[in-house]
């Protein structure tokens, strides 16, 4: 079995989902799955949309992490995202949203719990992190302009608003590509 079959199945994905993600054809990822190996634009297209990096599409022999007699990869090779624990990952931050240092010890209580410590996952408590420092600095702004009660309460929902939007949003985009919609270029943890 090629290792693009093995990363996209242990992803869950069928190949009409991988050609979608990555923009190559179904034929072209079934002829790979055969045994061909993909080479420039396909392997990176395809490393991208599995989120691996491109050496691990390759069919090395001498790769120590690959049984030579039924060419399995083993687990460790690959990372492995559960993306139904990611989301519940993602959506416990809404429980804690009014106490902000909750809505970021939640979902690192559940990554750990669940065992998810992947690229994904930190960047989901990445931005709870960059939300929860900027939620407070954007408040007191408001408060030095000294805009009135009303305008108070108004930026208090809107700040608060904005994090449930978030989390809505990337809970979508994990259910429906795989993936982030809200991400850093950076890591937090």
């Amino acid at each position: 079995m090629s290792k693009v079959k093995t990363i996209r199945e242990l992803q869950n994905l069928t190949q009409e989902e991988l050609s979608k993600n990555s923009g190559i054809s179904v034929r072209t990822i079934q002829r790979i799955e055969t045994g061909i190996e993909p080479k420039g634009h396909t392997r990176r297209a395809i490393a991208k949309a599995l989120d691996v990096k491109e050496n691990q599409l390759l069919n090395n022999k001498s790769n120590p992490k690959t049984n030579s007699l039924n060419n399995k990869i083993e687990p460790t090779d690959v990372e492995v995202i559960n993306y139904a624990a990611l989301k519940l990952i993602n959506l416990s931050s809404i429980l804690f949203i009014i106490i902000p240092p909750l809505n970021i010890l939640a979902p690192l209580l559940l990554m750990v719990v669940m065992k998810q410590k992947n690229k994904l996952t930190n960047q989901l408590i990445s931005v709870q992190m960059l939300w929860t420092i900027s939620g407070p600095i954007v408040f007191l702004l408001g408060i030095f302009l000294k805009l009135g009660n009303k305008f108070t309460i108004a930026l208090i929902l809107l700040i608060v608003l904005s994090n449930v939007f978030i989390i809505l949003r990337n809970a979508y985009e994990i259910d429906k590509n795989k993936k982030l919609y809200f991400k850093l270029n950076f890591n937090m943890i």
